[in-house]
C-alpha cells in the first residue's frame, strides 16, 4: 500500500512539473529564441510524466528500466533548456529556479530508481 501511494505521489509530481513547464513557456518572449526554447522545453518537459506512466504499466523489468531511462533523458534535456532560459536570460530566475529545483529532484529520484531496478535485474 505504501509503495502504491509513493508511486502515485511521483506521478502527481510529474503532472505538476509538466503543467508548470507549459505555464513557464507561455511566459517566454515571443521572439525566435523564445519560441525555439519554448518548443524544445514543452517537448522535453511534458515527456517524462508520460514515460513514467508507461513505466508504471511496464510488462517486464527491462521495459520498466527502458521507460524510466527515457524519462531521465528528457528530464536532463529539460534541465538544459531551463538553464538556457536563465543564462540568456529569457525570464527572471525567481520564475525558473523552483522548476529547475524540481527537475533536479526528479532526476535524482528517477536515477536512483533506475539504479535500484538494474541491481534487482542483475541479481536475478
Amino acid at each position: 500500500m505504501m509503495e502504491k501511494r509513493r508511486d502515485q505521489e511521483l506521478a502527481d509530481r510529474f503532472l505538476k512539473f509538466a503543467t508548470l513547464v507549459v505555464r513557464l513557456c507561455g511566459q517566454l518572449p515571443k521572439t525566435n529564441a523564445g519560441n525555439h526554447v519554448s518548443e524544445q522545453l514543452i517537448g522535453s518537459g511534458t515527456s517524462p510524466g508520460a514515460n513514467y506512466e508507461e513505466a508504471r504499466g511496464a510488462q517486464s523489468l527491462p521495459d520498466f528500466i527502458h521507460k524510466l531511462s527515457i524519462a531521465l533523458k528528457e528530464l536532463k534535456e529539460s534541465r538544459y533548456w531551463l538553464k538556457v532560459i536563465l543564462e540568456v536570460p529569457l525570464l527572471n530566475s525567481e520564475n525558473v529556479n523552483p522548476l529547475l529545483n524540481e527537475c533536479e529532484e526528479l532526476i535524482a529520484i528517477i536515477g536512483k530508481s533506475i539504479f535500484t531496478a538494474r541491481r534487482s535485474r542483475d541479481a536475478q
